[in-house]
């Protein structure tokens, strides 16, 4: 049963980025160009998933009946370290080279785009490889 309401969770996200064309990178990519051709609609689309999302967290916070997990997992780390920094550095440079990040990527392979694909494999190289390197 927690397997299915797992996919059918997946499955409505994947479906949402695909309607919103956050798995076009070229959606992604227009709206990181703030002096040329600005397209706004990713902030509509982030805006929207905060006004759903954070009533949710509050429930869920408090309800100790929850359905897929005995509990809910949230980070316990405040603390802002060098990890952090680089992590979130060499995603965001790939998220504006490339205008995928990891769910839209996994949801732009229902349409067997080369491109998607590549990033896809080697974004799993990278995760790989991570374990690896010592910060």
């Amino acid at each position: 049963m927690k397997n299915i309401l797992a996919l059918i969770s997946g499955s409505i996200f994947g479906l949402g980025l695909t309607i919103s064309s956050m798995t076009n990178p070229d959606k992604v990519l227009g709206f990181l160009d703030l002096f040329n051709n600005w397209d706004p609609s990713l902030a509509f689309v982030m805006g929207g998933a905060i006004i759903i999302t954070a009533p949710m967290l509050f429930v869920l916070t408090k309800n100790k009946n929850l359905i897929l997990s005995k509990e809910l997992h949230l980070p316990t780390n405040k603390e802002i370290d060098k990890k952090l920094i680089i992590g979130s550095l060499i995603f965001g440079a790939g998220w504006g080279l490339v205008g995928l990040c990891p769910g839209p990527a996994i949801s732009s392979l229902a349409l067997l785009e080369v491109p998607s694909i590549i990033f896809v494999i080697f974004m799993f190289i990278g995760f790989y490889c991570s374990k690896f390197i010592k910060i």
